[in-house]
Order: structure tokens, then sequence, then C-alpha cells
């Protein structure tokens, strides 16, 4: 599956590109794995034309994640990585969110699915997702105070 991965991953940069020439920021390769880089703005339109496009039909998003670069900015990178099921390819595409205002478009109306996992994300790292129907901790108790998988969340917990 790597070997048709790398072979078609030009054609799905390109196929943002010349959707909007700004879609893709920049398109990294690491074991055989593609991410695509998307710029905040055009997640959500992003999102939607890699589901859509008939010649793309990522219509699975199996995993969404977050990692804080703190204390490097943008802050916050928002990783999703999409399943074209009837191609049998996978793609990640990224977005960086800054820490001074972390806040991303939610995919939920893109793929459903994305409603836990963004509230995961926004309990343990404090990302907001406008637009999401339900955004409240899913993990942590609701008078929690902080995010604890932020790297500047103290170790022995808020005082």
């Amino acid at each position: 599956m790597a070997e048709n991965s790398q072979q078609s991953t030009p054609v799905v940069a390109e196929h943002l590109r010349s959707w909007n020439p700004r879609a893709v920021e920049s398109v990294l390769e690491f074991h055989g794995e593609i991410t695509i880089v998307v710029p905040r703005e055009l997640l959500r339109s992003a999102a939607e034309r890699l589901r859509d496009d008939s010649s793309l039909q990522f219509n699975l998003l199996s995993d969404m994640t977050c990692v804080d670069r703190f204390p490097a900015e943008p802050r916050f990178e928002l990783n999703y990585h999409l399943t074209s099921i009837s191609r049998r390819e996978k793609v990640r595409m990224r977005v960086a969110v800054p820490g001074d205002n972390p806040v991303a478009d939610s995919v939920t109306s893109v793929w459903p699915g994305a409603g836990w996992m963004e509230r995961e994300v926004f309990d343990l790292f404090g990302v907001r997702f406008s637009g999401h129907a339900d955004l409240r901790r899913i993990l942590l108790p609701d008078d929690w105070e902080g995010h604890p998988l932020r790297k500047d969340f103290p170790v022995e917990g808020q005082r």
C-alpha cells in the first residue's frame, strides 16, 4: 500500500492545489506516510474537497490527534488521519493552530465521527472547534481546571 500512496500522493496534493492554489502549504513524506499541510482557514473546505472529489474519496476519518509544540509557534498541530476505502489509500491532513488563539473549524459536518475526537482534543489540549454542536469535556470532570496534555501543564496538577 505504501507504494501506491507514494505514486498517488502528488495527485492528492495537485487536486487540492487545482481547487485552491493556497490549499496545500507543504507535502511531507516520512516512512512512506504522506502528510498534506493545509492552512487553518481552509481546513473545513479542504476536508470537504478530500471527501467529495470523485477521484479522491477520503470518506473515513479514522483518527484525529493533536501535538503540543510548546514553546514553538504555532503551538498546536492537528492531525487528521484519512482513508479512502474504495481506493485503499491513506493520507494525513495537518493544520497548525496558534497558542494564543487555539481555534479551528470543526469537521463534524464532513465526518460526523469527528465529534468525539474534537471533544477529546478540546478536553486534553484546550483547542476549540468552531461549529461543533456539543463541545464539552469528554474524559475529565466538568470542574477540572486546565488541559493536562499541554506541555506547560504542571506534572503534579493544577493547584
